[in-house]
C-alpha cells in the first residue's frame, strides 16, 4: 500500500479545486454518516479498493450505488486512478460510494467473449507506451497501444527501454534504431531512449513528474516497465524485477494495475504486461497512423479500400517507398478489429436496452392487477 499522504502529497496525487467540486456535485451524503471524503485509488480488488487520502491510506468496500452502478455499466467499476466520494460510517468502515467524472481513461476491450471494455488506467496526463529495444521491438504491439494512448484522451509518449545494453560499438546502430522506430510508429509524440538501470534517458519523465503529471506504463511483459518505474519512483523495489537472461528477454512480477508516488512528485501506474491489447473504438487510430490518414485524404475516392480501386495515393506510397507494407497492413488489421467491437459492444446495448423495457413491460402489465387487489 502506498505511504499516508499528507496535504502537500495530494497535489502529488493530482488534486485540484476542480476534484473538490466534482465531490461536492456527487451529492453522495448518507445518514448516520460523516461528510463524504475524497481519495484516490492506488489499487482495486473485488467489491473493495486501496485507497489514498489526506488522512492517509484507506480500505474501502463498494457502496451500495456503486455495487448498481457497476451492474448497468462495467466501466463504472473504481479503477487505479479513479477520484472518488469516500464515506465514513460509525463502525469505522469506509465505502466508496461514487466514482468521479473522469477527465481520462485508457480503456481496452475485454478478453474471453464479453463486449465490455476494461478500464487500464483513469485521469493519467500522459500514457507512456514502453517497448524494449532489445532484442527485438515490435512495431505492430507500438502501433496498438499507441492508439491505445491516443483513444485515452491523454498524451502520449513512447519509452524505449533497454538502450544500455547490446555491444557497445552498437549503441549507435541502436540509437538509429530508436529514432527510425519512433518516426514509423510515434509521429507526433516524444520519444524517451532509456536505460534504466544507470538512470540514462530519463529526464523527460522525470521533469514531467515534477510537475504533478500522472504517468501510466504500459506495455507487455519483460520491456521494462518495472525497473523503469523502480528508478523512476526513487526507491529502488517499488515493483521486485528480475534482471535479463542471457537471450536479453525481461521478465518481471506485476500482476496488477497500481499507483505508486514519486519521491519528487508525481505519481505513475504501473500495469501487468498486456498480452492482448483490444480496441474498443476506432478512435485514436487516426493519430497513431496519422500518415496513413494523411495520404489517404489525396486518393481519388472518399471511401477507398487502398485496395485496387484507382488514383489511391496510399498504394502509389507503397510502390514509391514512402509508406511500407506492413503499416499498411497493421492499419488494416486494428481498423477492422475496432469496428468489430464497436459493433459488438452495440449489440449489447441494444440487448441490454431491450431487457430494461420487458422488466418495465412486466411491472406495467402487473400493476393493474395489483391495484384491483388494494
Amino acid at each position: 500500500m502506498s505511504p499516508a499522504a499528507t496535504p502537500s502529497q495530494l497535489l502529488a496525487l493530482g488534486h485540484d479545486d476542480g476534484w473538490s467540486r466534482a465531490l461536492a456535485a456527487a451529492d453522495v451524503l448518507r445518514l448516520d454518516a460523516s461528510a463524504p471524503g475524497l481519495a484516490r485509488v492506488t489499487r482495486t480488488d473485488r467489491g473493495a479498493c486501496d485507497l489514498l487520502g489526506e488522512e492517509g491510506p484507506w480500505r474501502a468496500t463498494w457502496g451500495a450505488d456503486l455495487v448498481a452502478a457497476v451492474a448497468r455499466d462495467p466501466l463504472a467499476v473504481p479503477s487505479t486512478g479513479d477520484w472518488v466520494a469516500v464515506q465514513l460510517w460509525p463502525d469505522g468502515q469506509r465505502t466508496v460510494e461514487a466514482v468521479l467524472p473522469r477527465r481520462t481513461v485508457v480503456v481496452r476491450a475485454q478478453v474471453g467473449g464479453t463486449s465490455a471494455g476494461q478500464v487500464i488506467a483513469a485521469n493519467v496526463d500522459v500514457v507512456a507506451v514502453v517497448e524494449g529495444l532489445y532484442p527485438d521491438p515490435d512495431l505492430a504491439r507500438v502501433e496498438r497501444l499507441m492508439a491505445l494512448a491516443w483513444r485515452s484522451g491523454a498524451r502520449p509518449r513512447l519509452v524505449l527501454t533497454k538502450g544500455d545494453l547490446g555491444e557497445s560499438d552498437n549503441r549507435s546502430a541502436g540509437l538509429e534504431l530508436a529514432l527510425e522506430i519512433g518516426q514509423q510508429v510515434a509521429a507526433g509524440c516524444e520519444v524517451d531512449v532509456t536505460g534504466a538501470p544507470t538512470g540514462t534517458g530519463l529526464e523527460g519523465l522525470r521533469a514531467l513528474l515534477a510537475e504533478g503529471a500522472t504517468i501510466a506504463l504500459v506495455g507487455a511483459s519483460g520491456v521494462g516497465k518495472s525497473t523503469l518505474l523502480n528508478s523512476l519512483v526513487g526507491r529502488p523495489q517499488a515493483m521486485r524485477t528480475q534482471t535479463l537472461g542471457a537471450m536479453q528477454k525481461g521478465r518481471h512480477t506485476t500482476v496488477t494495475r497500481e499507483l505508486h508516488l514519486a519521491a519528487g512528485g508525481g505519481c505513475l501506474i504501473d500495469t501487468p504486461g498486456l498480452r492482448s491489447v483490444g480496441l474498443v473504438g476506432e478512435d485514436g487510430l487516426a493519430e497513431a497512423f496519422a500518415d496513413v490518414d494523411e495520404l489517404s485524404t489525396r486518393c481519388r475516392f472518399t471511401d477507398c479500400g487502398h485496395g485496387t480501386e484507382p488514383g489511391c495515393a496510399v498504394r502509389e506510397a507503397i510502390e514509391t517507398g514512402e509508406l511500407s507494407p506492413r503499416r499498411l497492413a497493421s492499419w488494416d488489421k486494428l481498423r477492422r478489429e475496432a469496428a468489430w467491437q464497436a459493433g459488438r459492444a452495440d449489440v449489447r446495448l441494444r440487448q441490454e436496452q431491450l431487457r430494461v423495457w420487458k422488466q418495465r413491460t412486466r411491472a406495467h402489465r402487473q400493476r393493474p392487477e395489483r391495484d384491483a387487489r388494494g
